[in-house]
């Protein structure tokens, strides 16, 4: 079952209920890339009127994620996957709509291919930019992702 933005906003509204109030949305997931959205209102902004960092890290994070989660699904593997560092840096407020967006798919592909075929982790970091509705970034995450087979 390939998952879709439908299916994993659902996923979130029981299993991560704040991303889903703090109106984290994901938009796009494909072979290559996963994009996110989040809108900066009340229930998501600091003192200074602009988006928490904290929500700016779920939607990162998010884009991640469901890249991993998606290419073990469509692989069939029981692999187990974990956020073991990460790394933030923010260029500009954070107001109106922010997309985040990851293209490394591909390079999910290969670590999961490699987990598989030496049953050793892996670790695979990731990359996810956000920009507001004018294209101009206001922020970047790094996460570094461990995908193990489970026995």
């Amino acid at each position: 079952m390939k998952l879709t933005p439908r299916k994993i906003n659902a996923f979130n509204i029981f299993k991560l209920p704040a991303v889903f109030l703090t109106g984290v949305r994901v938009k796009t997931i494909s072979k290559e890339a996963c994009t996110v959205t989040v809108k900066h209102k009340w229930i998501n902004q600091n003192p200074f009127k602009s988006m928490f960092w904290a929500v700016q890290g779920m939607a990162a994070e998010l884009t991640t994620g469901a890249l991993v989660m998606d290419k073990i699904q469509q692989n069939g593997k029981n692999i187990s996957m974990l956020v073991l560092n990460n790394k933030a840096s923010f260029t500009k407020k954070a107001t109106g709509r922010i997309t985040f967006t990851c293209n490394q798919g591909l390079e999910v592909d290969e670590a999961i291919t490699k987990t598989i075929e030496t049953g050793e982790g892996q670790t695979i970091w990731l990359n996810s930019v956000g920009v507001n509705s004018e294209g101009i970034q206001v922020s970047e995450f790094n996460f570094e992702w461990t995908l193990k087979v489970k026995s």
